[in-house]
Formats: structure tokens, C-alpha cells, sequence
């Protein structure tokens, strides 16, 4: 009897050993799946690159791991068959994320809790989908103005696109620069204004604390406004 118990003591011992902790963790489940293959994926250079994946049957709650080194925005990515893959991009903090889904509406429907970093970046998601509404407007008013000919009805659908992209890019500068203690600060100037100004730019950078600075996107955007002088200089 003691003989068996000193067995299944190691053999528990060896399992627990053999079994590797994540940094990341991301569940949650897909309403209305059938049959799909997960992935959790992030960005590398130019190419997405496979963290972790799963074969999904039904709706059963998913489990993705992988380890991760700082706060980075990453993807969670359905492929349903080659025609149809649908991608959720998150931005992630070491601990656990949770997704809910449906599989009708697998980016629109998504409910997201997770770090700190992505709460800022629902936030500024929340208000520039209304500057991106607003701007589809604006291209429709334009289109019916240069379908009619009227030259006056195009002037003032341009003047409005211009006024709108000002909006749109001073909110960008003025959330960075609010929330410039958050990684999500230089993401944003990377990923939503990377065709401003570089003066609003390289404002946003030296707003930054050392940490996020040096963090993964503050040393992108170091390098990309450094990129943008010298091509400047050139010209």
C-alpha cells in the first residue's frame, strides 16, 4: 500500500514538473461554432506568427497559452475554412485574457476582459469607430456631390473629410499624451496617426515615461520618427 502511494506521489511529481506555466492565458468560448481552428497569434516584422492554436468542435470554452514579455497587442484569430478567417486584435498583459464570441459575428460581438492596456485601447477604439462612421458618411456625401456635378456641394465634402481628419488626429495626439503611462500611447501613434505630422509624433514620444519609452511600440515609434527625419532631411 505504501509502495503505491510512493508511486502515484511521483508520478503526480513528474506530471507537475513536466507541465510548463504560461504568462498569457486566453479562454472563453464561440457561440454558434461548429468546427474551426483558434489561433492566438501576434505580429513579427511584417508577418503574423502562431503563439498557440486549438482545434475547436462545438462551443466549448477554449484555452490559449503562451508566454509574453511585455504588453503587446495581439490576435485571436477563427479560420473556419480557407475563404472565410475572421481576426479579433487585443492588447495583452502578462495573466489572463477572456473572449466571448459568436461565430455569426465573431469580431463585432466580441467582449473582452483582460489587462489594464486593453481597457485603454477599448476606450479609444470606442471613439475613433465614430470618427470612421462619420468619415463613411462623408465619403457617401462626397460620391452623390461628384456623381451631380455640383462643385460647391464637392468643396464643402471635402472641406468636411479635412475637418474630420483633424478631429480624428487631434483626439489620437490628446489620448497618447493623456494616457502616456500605458504602452497603448505609442501604439497609438504607430497604429492611427503613423501619416500625421512627425512634430505631433515625436510631441507624443518625448511625453513618455522611460519605461514605456523603452517599451516594445515606444522604441518602434523612436525609430520610425528617427526614419521619417532622415528621409526628410533627403528631400
Amino acid at each position: 500500500m505504501k509502495k503505491a502511494s510512493l508511486l502515484l506521489f511521483l508520478l503526480v511529481l513528474i506530471v507537475s514538473c513536466g507541465t510548463k506555466e504560461y504568462d498569457l492565458t486566453v479562454t472563453g468560448s464561440i457561440k454558434g461554432l461548429k468546427k474551426g481552428t483558434l489561433y492566438l497569434q501576434k505580429l513579427q516584422d511584417t508577418t503574423l506568427v502562431v503563439m498557440d492554436s486549438i482545434i475547436l468542435s462545438g462551443e466549448s470554452p477554449y484555452i490559449l497559452q503562451s508566454d509574453l514579455e511585455e504588453p503587446e497587442m495581439l490576435y485571436l484569430t477563427l479560420d473556419k475554412n480557407a475563404a472565410e478567417v475572421s481576426r479579433i486584435g487585443f492588447f495583452a498583459n502578462k495573466g489572463t485574457t477572456e473572449i466571448n464570441t459568436t461565430v455569426k459575428r465573431f469580431v463585432f460581438d466580441a467582449k473582452i476582459i483582460g489587462s489594464e492596456q486593453q481597457k485603454k485601447w477599448a476606450e479609444f477604439q470606442g471613439v475613433i469607430s465614430k470618427f470612421n462612421d462619420q468619415n463613411l458618411d462623408g465619403i457617401k456625401a462626397k460620391f452623390e456631390a461628384q456623381k451631380s456635378g455640383d462643385s460647391t456641394a464637392i468643396a464643402m465634402a471635402n472641406e468636411a473629410t479635412e475637418k474630420l481628419l483633424k478631429r480624428k488626429y487631434l483626439y489620437a495626439i490628446n489620448f497618447a499624451i493623456n494616457n502616456k503611462s500605458s504602452e497603448v500611447a505609442p501604439y497609438v501613434a504607430l497604429s492611427e496617426i503613423y501619416d500625421a505630422n512627425v512634430q505631433y509624433l515625436d510631441t507624443i514620444y518625448k511625453a513618455l515615461p522611460e519605461d514605456i519609452s523603452k517599451s516594445k511600440y515606444g522604441k518602434q515609434l523612436d525609430t520610425f520618427i528617427k526614419d521619417i527625419k532622415v528621409a526628410e532631411a533627403k528631400n
